[in-house]
């Protein structure tokens, strides 16, 4: 099953307005997490994640299992890697539930909510 990692394009942080950048943070994460992902794990952007007071947040999904929602992250290299590198296990897992001892350092204390999967055929079995 195909993982995604949806990014939130327009996250702002909060000293965003004062460094006079031209791209948001958002998009800052965007591209460097578009480009570690080539290959690995699927990416899309999305303006707005309704996530504000967490950003820059992002989500991992894939029909059928666990979803994510990350937040809090800096717009780096280090933090695409991470982003990246959990994504790919939450591929290879079955469920979309990935062992808290594989986690790649970057990601632990950024998870905001998690999600069951959706219900298949629209029935609870």
């Amino acid at each position: 099953m195909t993982t995604w990692i949806t990014i939130c394009d327009t996250c702002k942080r909060d000293d965003w307005a004062e460094s006079g950048a031209a791209l948001t943070d958002g998009e800052v994460l965007a591209a460097k997490v578009e480009e570690t992902a080539e290959g690995r794990v699927k990416t899309r952007r999305v303006s707005c994640l309704m996530g504000c007071s967490h950003g820059c947040n992002i989500a991992i999904q894939a029909e059928g299992k666990l979803s994510y929602t990350l937040g809090k992250f800096e717009p780096n290299e280090e933090s695409a890697t991470a982003i990246v590198d959990y994504a790919a296990l939450h591929q290879a897992s079955e469920t979309g539930q990935v062992p808290y001892r594989t986690w790649p350092e970057g990601v632990k204390g950024h998870f905001i909510t998690r999600h069951p999967p959706l219900p298949k055929n629209g029935s609870e079995s």
